[in-house]
């Protein structure tokens, strides 16, 4: 059965990959091609003319075939992927076909495309630095972008006699925005006096100065004024003393004129938001591990900003309700990916298969060393690149052992290394779930923060212990974080000899229950209105408050809501099938009305107001007034009526004096005041 829906054209590259068709799983007579983008390239030609979707075992000569798919073949469907390095390039004792079947697997998948959003730069570039170096940036870009030149320090310059582009001095204080929208705050900010001779002079300054740009080249050297820089499109910050990296800032950002498509990395759902509710605050995974600054606090929401956001999934990974999700790619299509790499692998007789996830192009680079210059990646280490490895979650770490994973290794940028604090405690989560069905998890899961190859392939050549799964099994991950997480859990638990229906779990995993002391609670019901997942639950007909522990997610905002401070939480997951039922947390018998008999608050809440107020508080003296504690709402108003001496009775209107009264008043010799009495 063939691995890919595509025709596939596969190269040994002038015959330094041993490669054997008819080992891998491909449509019958697949040819094996030795120089197919140069003396071979006809037979690519002939594919095209076929008008089947293909895929072309190198990425090297991509450039050429798209060039000739163009001119031969207009709107042709060709696809690529790299066997060379990340398989075929290997050691002379091991055997590449398993893992080229599943490169090819993989590459056949057609995932979900992101969301875009379409951002517009009219080319305002704001150039912040000192000295001549910041004024030689400024006139290098000035013939493509609109360019305005901030200097801390002017001292060095020397001004040419035609200014192309406004030069002003000043300190940059704040930047917020992003690409396209940049909004500045400069203090110390002045124009420069067009009559300056020697070096620059500059007017009154003044503080609080504001002004947008596009783009933004730092070259001062100073803190930088937004959280994650490298990450900021369209903000370059570069050492000035470094003359390569500013000739990268200024090539870069040269071409950043027009219309530009980024992908929206995230998916918000603010109705399944455990941030925060009725003022109090519950979950912040997102806003902890967000090393951007692209979420903020709105209260009982957060909110992302796409133009700032830089995808690395933190948030999305670390979400206990799925409410940030990742969509570059989706849950279903990254999941879908670990799958089919390990199960073409398997199928094609592989063994003990490593996952290797790295970010692209660090890993890609990496790769290329280690194939180049060495043996090639380990026989069993399946390499594939992802925009960013810390948008692992459980659900996906765990989805992968099921599928029959030996190990799984996650390589991140030393830059990045920052990042992973939400990836390691997701992690912590899997291995718990693991150990406590009884699984192994050493060196299960590894992050490895490494620019060195070698380094890296040492790292991979660790000996993989057999998969933890003898029965791998693959799942379709529809549904939110938390469907997909629990059928994954499920998955395991039932390949498990201990079938365990309880599982401790560090205290920030996103299961678990509550506890109630029943002693202080009121049964006031706060804790019901503010979980945000329906995991609490009240009675209409009686004094109650319920728990269904599969839909927690210890978010803690009930905690936090409790007057009473009696609600704690306990981090776990619970196998059985109570999880899923309402389990009543404490009850007590309702409190009856005295004169209608309609059930009210609880015996004893009533009985402790009754002891406090009775005969100590001024209005419940007398005992028709401490009767009232023991009447419902509408009762208590109806008795109070019926009190003689009650301030809910207003006096009567006063009579209305008509005209007829003045003239009875003056025939009988009365005044009106005294008529008005008698009558």
């Amino acid at each position: 059965m063939p691995v890919s829906s595509r025709r596939v054209l596969l190269c040994n590259c002038e015959k330094t990959m041993a490669l054997n068709p008819d080992r891998l799983p491909l449509q019958e007579g697949t040819p094996l091609y030795s120089h197919l983008c140069r003396a071979q390239a006809e037979a690519f030609e002939k594919a095209l003319e076929t008008g089947e979707p293909l895929l072309v075992g190198c990425t090297q000569e991509a450039p050429l075939f798209s060039e000739i798919a163009e001119e031969q073949a207009p709107g042709a469907d060709v696809a690529f992927v790299n066997i060379r390095e990340r398989a075929g390039w290997c050691a002379r004792d091991a055997d590449p076909h398993a893992k080229i079947a599943a490169l090819l697997a993989e590459a056949a998948l057609e995932p979900q495309a992101a969301p875009l959003r379409a951002v517009e730069s009219d080319g305002l570039c704001l150039v912040y630095g000192s000295g001549q170096a910041a004024l030689d940036a400024a006139r290098t870009l000035e013939g493509r972008l609109s360019v305005t030149l901030l200097l801390k320090d002017g001292d060095d310059v020397l001004l040419p006699s035609v200014l192309d582009f406004p030069i002003y001095s000043g300190i940059l204080r704040t930047v917020s925005g992003s690409f396209g929208g940049f909004e500045v705050t400069v203090d110390g900010y002045a124009q420069l006096v067009p009559s300056s001779r020697g070096g620059p002079q500059f007017g009154l300054p003044r503080d609080g100065a504001k002004a947008t740009c596009s783009l933004i080249l730092d070259l001062s050297g100073d803190t930088p004024p937004v959280t994650a820089p490298e990450k900021r499109d369209g903000y370059q910050r570069v050492d000035p003393r470094d003359p390569a990296a500013v000739a990268r800032a200024l090539f870069d950002l040269a071409d950043m004129v027009g219309t530009f498509e980024k992908p929206v990395y995230v998916g918000y759902d603010a109705d399944i938001c455990a941030h925060g509710r009725a003022g109090k605050t519950g979950c912040t995974n997102c806003l902890d591990a967000c090393p951007a600054g692209a979420i903020s606090d709105e209260g009982e929401t957060i909110s992302i900003d796409p133009g700032i956001c830089g995808g690395c999934g933190s948030c999305a990974a670390h979400c206990p309700t799925g409410a940030v999700s990742y969509q570059y790619p989706f849950r279903r299509d990254q999941i879908r990916r670990v799958q089919t790499l390990v199960a073409a692998y398997r199928d094609a007789g592989g063994k003990k298969p490593a996952l290797f996830a790295h970010e692209d192009p660090h890993g890609t680079e990496i790769i290329a060393a280690i194939a180049r210059f060495g043996e090639g990646l380990p026989q069993n280490a399946i390499p594939f690149a992802v925009h960013s490895v810390a948008a692992y979650g459980h659900d996906a770490l765990l989805s992968a052992v099921l599928a029959g994973a030996s190990r799984m290794v996650l390589l991140c940028p030393p830059q990045k290394a920052g990042e992973l604090d939400a990836l390691r405690a997701e992690i912590a989560i899997a291995e718990a779930l693991l150990a406590g069905m009884g699984f192994a998890t050493d060196n299960l899961f590894e992050v490895l923060v490494e620019s060195d190859p070698d380094r890296v392939n040492e790292a991979l050549a660790k000996e993989a212990g057999a998969p933890v799964i003898a029965a791998p099994h693959s799942f379709d991950a529809v549904g939110g974080k938390r469907d997909v997480a629990r059928s994954a859990i499920s998955g395991l638990i039932e390949r498990s000899e201990q079938a365990p229906e309880i599982i401790p779990l560090p205290g920030d995993a996103p299961y678990g229950r509550i506890r109630i002391d029943t002693q202080g609670c009121t049964l006031c019901l706060a804790c019901v209105g503010a979980c945000p997942a329906n995991a609490l639950s009240d009675n209409p007909d009686r004094p109650q408050v319920s728990f269904t522990e599969a839909a927690c997610v210890q978010c803690g905002l009930c905690a936090a809501t409790c007057p009473e401070n009696v609600i704690t939480l306990e981090a776990r997951y619970n196998a059985g099938d109570g999880a899923v039922r309402p389990a009543v947390l404490h009850e007590e018998e309702p409190a009856t009305c005295t004169r209608c008999g309609k059930p009210f608050g609880t015996k004893s809440a009533i009985n402790r107001i009754s002891e406090r107020l009775s005969g100590k508080h001024w209005m419940f003296q007398r005992p028709e007034q401490i009767a009232l504690i023991g009447m419902c709402n509408d009762c208590r108003v109806s008795a109070q009526w019926e009190m003689e001496d009650t301030p809910l009775k207003a006096g009567g209107r006063n009579r209305i004096t008509t005209t007829q009264d003045y003239v009875d008043a003056e025939k009988k010799g009365l005044s009106l005041d005294d008529f008005l009495k008698e009558n």
